[in-house]
């Protein structure tokens, strides 16, 4: 007996299950997910779903504006983004006072290498989570116009970039509120990859203020993000974390590398993420 499919149906089946990937925030931490994102494209894994945080949120749209992660790699190369001077402008902030730096050198670099600034121009489906400070709530955008703006948003770490105000609204940092927002995307495909470049650290040491408030941050993000982490079918951890620091932009290549050799051995481990995903 022959049983017909609709149109649909028949397609979904042939395109097989919706894929979709969480690139967690980080700084300079976030530089493995360029690499992370590579080792996934090699195994014949990329995802048409997006989303991501802070600096998870800055590769991931790259990324879903069609940029391989060869490309990305290139961008951030071109651009020196790895030279903390490229991303920190010390004026032209909109919101006096409250930063040590503007946003305008990073919306240049946006515009140029994004192209637009509508969400459904992109070529993946691309979420960005950003941390609105008057209603207190994390909020997840997807659709419209204003993207750079809430990419921007999303990007700013509060007292080291400025605030972004929209609509009235005073949004920050994506991972503020919450480290791991993935509730959004889980609900829009069939299986979930999570990126976190700050998982628990192997070792915890302070012997000065930058470490206890660093230590205080990290572990307000791993409380955060368990209830998003266990939203994931697949959870994948860069332990870069426990020998660079999320201002380590110098340390480019390596924390890329190591975000590479992460995904790769990960992929080796479980096969059947491959499997389930490519067809």
């Amino acid at each position: 007996m022959t049983i017909l499919f609709p149109k649909e149906n028949a397609e979904a089946q042939e395109c097989g299950p919706k894929v979709g990937v969480f690139l967690s925030g980080g700084g300079a931490l976030g530089f493995a997910h360029i690499g992370m994102l590579q080792a996934l494209e090699e195994a014949g894994i990329s995802p048409e779903y997006v989303s991501g945080a802070s600096m998870g949120a800055l590769v991931g749209a790259f990324y879903s504006a069609g940029n391989d992660p060869q490309q990305i790699k290139e961008i951030v190369m071109k651009e020196k983004l790895y030279k903390r001077e490229n991303l920190f402008a010390l004026s032209g902030a909109k919101v006096k006072g409250v930063s040590l730096s503007a946003n305008r050198k990073v919306r240049n670099i946006l515009s140029r290498h994004i192209g637009t600034d509508q969400f459904d121009d992109l070529e993946k489906h691309f979420m960005v989570a950003v941390s609105n400070l008057t209603e207190s709530q994390t909020e997840v955008i997807d659709s419209g116009d204003g993207l750079i703006d809430y990419l921007l948003a999303s990007m700013a770490i509060p007292g080291v970039f400025e605030p972004v105000v929209i609509d009235g609204d005073i949004y920050v940092d994506g991972g503020s509120l919450n480290h791991f927002p993935t509730k959004s995307i889980r609900e829009k495909v069939d299986i979930l990859i999570g990126i976190d470049v700050m998982p628990r650290k192997g070792d915890v040491t302070i012997s000065n203020t930058k470490d206890l408030l660093t230590s205080f941050i990290h572990s307000l993000a791993i409380v955060s993000g368990e209830e998003g982490r266990d939203l994931c079918d697949y959870m994948v951890e860069s332990s870069a974390i426990n020998f660079y620091s999320a201002f380590d932009f110098d340390k480019f290549e390596e924390i890329h590398n190591y975000g590479y050799e992460t995904m790769k051995k990960y992929l080796e481990e479980h096969p059947e993420l491959v499997a389930e995903v490519t067809p």
